[in-house]
């Protein structure tokens, strides 16, 4: 395995999945590519940010009304997410990859475009409308998938310590 992308969202546990992958990474001695799928802007409207890695979110910045500006915002802020998060990481070799679309689809595309060995990804544990409404991402992902993908089992509101 010589490259490993990281799938990343701006949940809290976002730090443990990029850390996880880092390791199992660097111990494969593989190239990194970090990832993060951007959604329609009415997604981010709603979201209460955490601050992540060094990234505290941009709901201040952008202004939802303006759909064309908004995403390209969204793309530049998407973008510090995941510099910062290659800081955190202390590694200026990982490269970083926004894309838009459905997030499964988007994080297959990205594997094979990239040609990448491995995926890791987290999965969070919905409950009730939320499982309902939201797609399983990470069950769309292995289904979608012809590399091996990690997923990291995460419950809602959890994070590293």
């Amino acid at each position: 395995m010589k490259k490993v992308l990281i799938a990343l969202d701006y949940e809290p546990s976002a730090e443990m999945i990029a850390e996880t992958g880092y390791k199992i990474a660097t111990a494969l001695n593989a190239e990194i590519t970090l990832l993060h799928v951007i959604a329609e802007p009415a997604y981010y409207s709603s979201l209460d940010y955490s601050p992540i890695m060094g990234y505290s979110g941009f709901m201040d910045t952008i202004d939802p009304a303006l759909t064309d500006t908004v995403k390209d915002d969204i793309k530049k802020m998407a973008q510090e997410f995941l510099e910062n998060s290659k800081k955190h990481l202390g590694n200026d070799s990982i490269k970083t990859m926004v894309t838009e679309g459905s997030f499964a689809h988007s994080i297959v595309d990205a594997s094979e475009s990239g040609m990448a060995d491995l995926i890791v990804m987290g999965s969070h544990n919905r409950r009730g409308l939320d499982k309902l409404l939201m797609e399983n991402v990470a069950e769309k992902v292995i289904h979608l998938s012809k590399i091996p993908v990690l997923v990291i089992p995460i419950k809602d509101g959890e994070k590293k310590e």
